[in-house]
């Protein structure tokens, strides 16, 4: 191994080190007493506290406000990977003047802050009268995230050979048969990463369920957990078990599947 081999490996190790370290300060206070938290957060817990997991699952009714987050994730997730996966194949396939222009458009969305959208998003929904509800949130997200998510499967489809539709036409297929039965399958590793990237967006969201959902019993987990951080206390003997009770599922979800991310984007980098 070279001298240049081991100062890349020593600069990779210490990188990795430097974001890991957030999750050392946030595993190591969960367990701390709130006045042990304030002296040193850096040294490692005199006694570890295991009641703060209890509080905080008692405290931020975790049940329920996992139930939420994973209704609303994984119904979010289904919808934008269905509609968009079906709406890049048309806008490829059928690749019309008014067909490029709308996919233009979709392309366009994905720059636009939130910030400038956010107050008329909120007067549609209300328009709609699904303000304080699951299925406004899962409306917005949709919205929000059919843009990149088509702009994803668009490249994707290109990689795929017309001959092989052809073949099922030839077969009795019908177009949603070639679709269902044909396309959707080789959009296997692309549409594990719009999975894997809206996830990670949708269950770590706070902005929007906090303008959407004003019930106790709809929070998701990071509105039950942003409860513990008031404008003189913040309760951080109690919000750091919460944290990661809410971080442990998606992490887990994630590094089942991050293999996925790479492939999935490089592949439809092809001819994307």
């Amino acid at each position: 191994m070279s001298i240049s081999d081991i100062i890349v490996q020593v600069l990779m190790m210490l990188a990795a080190l430097i974001f890991l370290s957030p999750f050392y300060f946030l595993l190591v206070n969960s367990v701390k007493t709130l006045g042990d938290i304030m002296v040193n957060a850096a040294d490692w817990p005199a006694q570890f506290h295991w009641s703060n997991y209890s509080n905080a699952w008692k405290m931020t009714r975790f049940p329920e406000a996992l139930t939420n987050s994973l209704i609303i994730t994984i119904i979010s997730n289904l919808l934008i990977a269905l509609f968009s996966a079906m709406a890049a194949y048309r806008l490829v396939r059928a690749n019309t003047g008014l067909n490029r222009f709308i996919f233009m458009m979709f392309v366009s969305a994905m720059v636009i802050p939130f910030q400038s959208i956010m107050i008329p998003l909120l007067k549609v929904i209300g328009w709609l009268g699904v303000t304080n509800s699951m299925f406004g949130l899962i409306l917005s997200y949709m919205g929000l995230g059919i843009p990149l998510s088509i702009f994803l499967f668009h490249g994707f489809v290109k990689s795929i050979p017309l001959e092989i539709e052809e073949a099922g036409t030839v077969d009795g297929a019908s177009s949603y048969g070639v679709f269902g039965r044909i396309v959707l399958p080789m959009l296997k590793p692309m549409l594990v990463t719009v999975i894997i990237l809206n996830c990670l967006w949708i269950w770590n969201d706070y902005l929007l369920p906090s303008l959407i959902l004003q019930s106790p019993e709809l929070r998701t987990i990071p509105l039950a957990t942003f409860a513990f951080f008031g404008q003189y206390s913040k309760q951080w003997d109690i919000a750091l078990p919460a944290l990661v009770l809410g971080i442990t599922p998606i992490i887990i979800f994630f590094l089942s599947l991050q293999r996925y991310i790479v492939e999935g984007v490089a592949a439809g980098s092809v001819k994307g």
